[in-house]
């Protein structure tokens, strides 16, 4: 369950993000879909904390660098994800396809980190991000690494919604290409969530675990040279697991 308050306050930085420029009150309420008396609330704890400030009188309110300092600091305390950083880099120019750093979490696949390819035409995506379990080359990576009761345990909470006439809409149809991912050692999203948009992943073992490296773009890119894209991604994970023991 989310807390309102919280969940406002995330939404209105990711407005920002979206947006990017100073935006007054009455866009902020509008964008927000709150009440103006709680936006205004909002607004002026925001400014009180020195997260927001005015541009100047009735022209909108903008983030402070503060936001983006903190972030640096927290990103900083973590030395794991500093390590995974670079090799995400390394695996996208290597490809120059987006890469992603996945693993389940809550009912939802969620992308810890990404990196994004430079072709025009590309797979966009943001750490944070949530996608669901029956759409994703991560989920079916990692599933198949699950002992059976695991996954059914995860799989409760999954739905099953049609996104493309490729999409697996049932239970049974995911498991039997999860028995296929186990098989082989890969994953793959065929055009499953998007219409011409393959991923291929490989699952990640950190220290019990189960994490998942994760390529997405276009299928005449990805697909098409699925053997390459494959050692990559198994070269990177291979990388990535070493550099966690050491």
């Amino acid at each position: 369950m989310e807390v309102k308050l919280v969940a406002r306050t995330l939404e209105l930085i990711e407005l920002f993000a979206q947006e990017r420029r100073p935006m007054p009150l009455t866009e902020l309420a509008q964008g927000l879909g709150a009440p103006m008396s709680s936006c205004l609330a909002l607004v002026r704890t925001l400014v009180a904390r020195g997260y927001l400030y005015e541009v100047r009188r009735r022209a909108g309110y903008y983030p402070t660098p503060k936001l983006h300092a903190l972030c640096g600091l927290i990103q900083a305390g973590d030395p794991w994800m500093e390590h995974v950083r670079p090799q995400l880099a390394a695996l996208r120019d290597a490809a120059n396809e987006t890469v992603m750093l996945g693993k389940i979490q809550d009912g939802a696949v969620l992308f810890l980190d990404v990196a994004e390819s430079t072709h025009p035409v590309h797979y966009a995506t943001r750490p944070g991000v949530r996608r669901p379990l029956h759409t994703s080359a991560v989920a079916k990576a990692i599933l198949a690494r699950l002992a059976p009761a695991e996954r059914d345990s995860i799989l409760v909470a999954a739905e099953y919604e049609r996104y493309t006439d490729r999409t697996l809409v049932t239970r049974q149809a995911l498991l039997a290409d999860v028995e296929r991912t186990a098989v082989r050692g890969w994953a793959e999203n065929a055009g499953e969530s998007v219409a011409d948009l393959t991923g291929l992943a490989v699952a990640l073992d950190l220290g019990g675990e189960w994490y998942a490296l994760c390529m997405a773009g276009p299928s005449s890119r990805v697909a098409d040279r699925r053997v390459e894209n494959l050692r990559f991604l198994a070269e990177a994970a291979e990388t990535i697991r070493l550099g966690r023991e050491s």
